[in-house]
């Protein structure tokens, strides 16, 4: 079975539901185990996760990490068609495609016995709950340890070196309840919070940049106001979504909200950047084994989405984000492109069976040029 087809399969389970989850990690477990692979199975909160590896567990350790569920989908969409080059469906983007190129370069490494690769598969990387999720556990809780790891979110063949941090508000807005036939008697809480929400937008902290990205990310995710028809609504609640730069402090973020006033912050959760150096050995050697067949430089490229690459990054392992071409992921059209599949999967073999050579070149002492200097 190639990427394209295993893709098509996945597309198929309805992993925005636990039963579908359930049953995608059955198949995705099952198709591992047929190719002789050692895989492990285990429960997160009632969703499933599944782990496989091969090489020396004594080598180094590379991660390929992707999830299997989605974000709700429109009727039609868990039936995956092509048009032209591109594969459309939920989570063909995100990240379904790459997903089932991981699992064909993990068949496709499978003989050689220099590098541990070890392939997880979470099912939980949409989920809103971000205060336990399955990544972390593994990495905080149970230990697990290794030198790289690469998560397949969507990057067009390019390297996410970097990602936004996550600053997610939830606000309440208060006003003056009124017959709904006399507003101009009430002080409607629903206007007020958009009105806040647009004040946010202008804030400071809302134009600023850095090296990779134009200015942070600000989104009205969810409005709650209003009991009755007939009624001004004098409480309403927003959610605020907020991917703020590497070089942005959230504590002063948070600070600049509270200071529009007439606003209460309920809760807020944050979720720091991923930032990972363009130097370090494992990044040069997947550059150089995406540029084995794909032009044009494929490194420096900055995330607006966060990914669980952050749960990696903050147990020490470096991490960087890396998928295969595509687009309209979370939309009504997401599509990948059907021989980016090919390309990524072929990168991703590449980098594990070369990488040997690099880490002996790396611990090879010479004179060397380096940030700032020279050695």
């Amino acid at each position: 079975m190639d990427e394209h087809v295993l893709a098509e399969r996945l597309i198929t389970y309805d992993t925005a539901s636990s039963e579908g989850l359930r049953a995608a990690a059955g198949f995705v477990k099952g198709w591992l185990e047929a190719r002789e692979l050692k895989v492990d199975g285990r429960d997160h909160d009632g969703l499933p996760i599944i782990l496989a590896e091969v090489g020396p567990p004594d080598a180094p350790t590379v991660v390929l990490h992707g999830h299997l569920d989605v974000v709700p989908a429109r009727d039609g969409q868990f039936t995956p068609r092509v048009e032209g080059d591109r594969l459309i469906g939920r989570g063909a983007y995100d990240m379904k495609g790459a997903l089932a190129a991981m699992m064909c370069a993990l068949k496709d490494v499978a003989a050689q016995d220099q590098v541990r690769v070890q392939f997880i598969c979470v099912p939980d990387e949409e989920s809103e709950d971000v205060s336990r999720r399955s990544t972390d556990v593994l990495v905080k809780e149970e230990g697990l340890r290794a030198d790289f790891a690469v998560t397949g979110e969507p990057t067009d063949l390019h390297i996410g070196i970097q990602a936004k941090g996550v600053l997610a508000v939830r606000l309440e807005i208060s006003g003056t309840a009124a017959h709904g036939s006399t507003p101009w008697l009430g002080d409607n809480a629903i206007l007020k919070a958009h009105d806040a929400f647009r004040r946010i937008e202008t804030l400071p902290f809302s134009r600023e940049s850095s090296d990779l990205f134009d200015r942070p990310s600000i989104n009205l995710a969810r409005i709650i106001g209003g009991d009755a028809f007939n009624k001004v609504p004098d409480v309403c609640t927003i959610d605020v979504d907020i991917r703020f730069l590497p070089n942005q402090d959230p504590g002063d973020i948070m600070t600049q909200i509270r200071a529009i006033g007439d606003l209460e912050i309920v809760k807020f959760f944050t979720r720091a950047p991923a930032i990972v150096s363009r130097h370090n050995v494992y990044v040069l050697a997947l550059r150089d084994a995406i540029g084995r067949s794909v032009e044009g430089d494929t490194l420096s490229i900055g995330r607006d989405g966060a990914s669980d690459a952050i749960s990696f990054l903050e147990a020490g392992i470096p991490a960087v984000e890396f998928g295969p071409v595509g687009g309209g992921h979370h939309g009504p059209h997401e599509w990948v492109s059907i021989s980016s599949l090919a390309l990524y999967r072929r990168a991703l073999t590449d980098f594990v069976n070369h990488l040997p050579a690099w880490l002996e070149r790396q611990e090879q002492p010479s004179l060397r040029a380096v940030d700032g200097g020279l050695a």
